[in-house]
């Protein structure tokens, strides 16, 4: 089975560069040039994986992000040029699964397309029911549904929170570096930027305020962990 991933950048020579690598790896590409493109093309070839660039005329990044979320979990890598917390940390909310900021190594961006896809097989496999529910003080996780109820209410939560979350709750008590987490949730070592992780874990931590307990602890200088205490 031959991937197929939708290229989102207005500027033609970074697209051909990164079909040039993509294709020689094995994988279809579907280039767009601008966010309405963008959008149609999301829909029309139901991509495996979408690389979108943030700055692009008619419709930018986010609103393309904001569009597809509403009916598809595609993983979402965003392009940045700015290389901005405001912007990676947006993006995220939007329920991108992923940014790089340019300039970057198309040869590591090839490797972050494959772990994407990598994590959402798994995610996949979830539904198959590989994965059991969880069970934890007045919290359930159903990775079949990646359904988070809260003293019987359900919160939503996105594909990649949920994730996070279940990825700790599995392990209670045991202490994960960021680092560690980037590469048991996105399936790879996220050396430059460990952002990302805070990002989720202060978005989690919000969702979760309803609950009569504080799960996830933050270890200083160590990491974060799932515990069941009262809040």
């Amino acid at each position: 089975m031959k991937y197929k991933i939708l290229i989102v950048d207005d500027d033609i020579n970074i697209c051909e560069l990164l079909r040039l690598y993509l294709e020689k790896d094995g994988f279809e590409t579907v280039v767009a040039n601008d966010g309405e493109q963008a959008v149609e093309y999301a829909l029309k070839y139901s991509p495996d994986l979408i690389l979108l660039d943030i700055m692009l005329p008619k419709l930018d990044g986010w609103q393309v992000c904001r569009q597809i979320r509403k009916t598809a979990d595609t993983p979402i890598i965003m392009l940045t040029a700015k290389g901005e917390t405001f912007d990676k940390i947006l993006g995220l909310e939007l329920g991108a699964d992923d940014y790089v900021t340019k300039p970057f190594s198309p040869l590591e961006l090839v490797a972050r397309v494959k772990a994407q896809l990598r994590r959402y097989e798994k995610s996949i496999s979830n539904i198959e029911g590989q994965d059991k529910n969880l069970l934890m003080g007045d919290l359930v996780l159903k990775p079949s549904s990646y359904e988070v109820l809260i003293r019987g209410e359900k919160v939503e939560f996105t594909t990649k929170e949920f994730e996070l979350l279940y990825f700790l709750a599995k392990r209670p008590g045991q202490v994960f570096s960021k680092t560690q987490i980037y590469e048991g949730v996105w399936g790879y070592e996220n050396v430059s930027d460990d952002n990302s992780v805070t990002v989720y874990i202060n978005r989690i931590r919000e969702k979760l305020a309803k609950s009569n307990h504080q799960y996830i602890k933050t270890v200083w200088g160590a990491g974060y962990k799932f515990s069941i205490e009262e809040a």
